[in-house]
Order: C-alpha cells, then sequence, then structure tokens
C-alpha cells in the first residue's frame, strides 16, 4: 500500500488537530506499531518541502533539491519509548526529534538559541537522536536551538564509548530504542547504549522523522524507517 503527502502551509492549528486525534489512539503501555498501515499516523510534514511515503509499512522520506530540514511531526508525548529499524543513503543525515516544539508566529527566540533569533512559524526545533554513518548515531543534537550535541553540554562525553561509535552499520537496517521518561533520555543503536543524560528544559513536545536539507543540485536521497513501534 502507498500512500503520499508533500510539505503544504498547514497551520498550527490544523496540526493540533491531527496530532490530538493520534493521541487518542495511544493506550498506556500498549505497543502503537506506527505506518504499518499506509498511513501516517497523523503526522504533518513541516519545516521544509522533502516528501514522505508509506509502502509496504516503511516511512520512506526523499529529499528536495534545495529544501531546508524537514520533519514529519507527530505529538505532542510526555514519557515514551520508541523503536525501529532506520537505514539512510550513504550520501545523508537524518535523525528523529523527540520533546520538540514547533515555533509559532510571534515567538522570542527558543531559550538558549545559539544565535539569539527567533525561528520562523512552523519550524520545529530540540532535542534530535541522530542517525549517521559517522559515529554520532545515537547521540542526541540541540536542533535549531543550541545547535550542539547534549554529550557536551551535559557533560556526558563518557557515554560516547568506541562501541557507540561504531554501533551503526552503514549500508544496513540499524535497530533503534529511544525512551524518555522525565528528565532522563537513553538511545540504543542495535543494542549499544549511545546516549544517557538528563535534562528539565522539554517536559512535553512532538517526535519528528528528519529528512536533513541538502545543498541544490544534489540528491535526491532517502531514508527509511521500517518495525516503528511507540508505546506510553
Amino acid at each position: 500500500m502507498k500512500r503520499l503527502l508533500l510539505a503544504s502551509a498547514a497551520s498550527v492549528a490544523v496540526l493540533a488537530a491531527g496530532f490530538t486525534s493520534l493521541n487518542a489512539l495511544a493506550a498506556e503501555g500498549e505497543w502503537q506499531n506506527w505506518f504499518a498501515d499506509g498511513s501516517l499516523n497523523g503526522g504533518q510534514i513541516i519545516s521544509g518541502t522533502a516528501s514522505y511515503k508509506v509502502e509496504d509499512g516503511v516511512l520512506v522520506g526523499t529529499t528536495v533539491d534545495g529544501s531546508p530540514n524537514t520533519f514529519l511531526a507527530i505529538g505532542p508525548f510526555k514519557d515514551f519509548e520508541l523503536e525501529f529499524e532506520v537505514k539512510v543513503d550513504d550520501e545523508l543525515n537524518s535523525g528523529v526529534q523527540v520533546r520538540s516544539h514547533i515555533a509559532k508566529e510571534g515567538d522570542p527566540a527558543p531559550e538558549g538559541s545559539k544565535n539569539g533569533k527567533p525561528l520562523p512559524a512552523g519550524r520545529l526545533y530540540g532535542p534530535q537522536c541522530e542517525i549517521a554513518i559517522n559515529g554520532t548515531a545515537g547521540d542526541f543534537y540541540d536542533e535549531a536551538r543550541r545547535g550542539t550535541w547534549w554529550s557536551i553540554l551535559t557533560k556526558t562525553e563518557a557515554v560516547r564509548t568506541d562501541a557507540a561509535k561504531a554501533a551503526f552499520k552503514k549500508g544496513e537496517w540499524n535497530h533503534y530504542r529511544i525512551v524518555v521518561k522525565g528528565d532522563h533520555y537513553q538511545s540504543f543503536v542495535n543494542g549499544v547504549a549511545t546516549a544517557d543524560f538528563t535534562q528539565p528544559g522539554d517536559p512535553e513536545g512532538h517526535i519528528g522523522f528528519q529528512v536533513h536539507g541538502i545543498k541544490k543540485g544534489s540528491g535526491p536521497y532517502s531514508v527509511r524507517w521500517r518495525k516503528v513501534k511507540f508505546r506510553v
């Protein structure tokens, strides 16, 4: 089964309506299998113009020439556990946002912002679990806000062991487990602990499946997620 959805200029109010319908399905402690039925699970595409489709239970995000970072955003959620398998083209990196926020018109710059400037309306920002082949997979990056790694911000560099840096397998399906409980964030890539830290600044927010922006004249590249399971 295939379903294709392109980015649109949907308002935050429309996004909220879609998220509410999804949250109604979230029974505590029960696993939900996202995308298995060919739908985008009530998510909305924001921040860029990349395309997303679900094909045979696999969520496929594909770059668009010149587009900035794009996200399929679902939520908001507080505590949760998320598992998936992911494969990314070698030329592309990606990530999954957790407890992230959607900027609204008139919002001030996010607290701790690297440049101190407000974000454009519809921009998703906050903690992102990295998907990449360069040794950073499973680490968390503060997307569009502080612009640095949470392992640096929270002084947990020791977690980035050689095993963590080597956990992601180039050109293969890689299993991720992300657990967010209270102020505690953990990630595991192919069963290897890749991040473990606490930070209190984002008690609730959206999950966002990222297609990274690319330079004009490059691509298209794709990132694929399958066997996506979620529970609160």
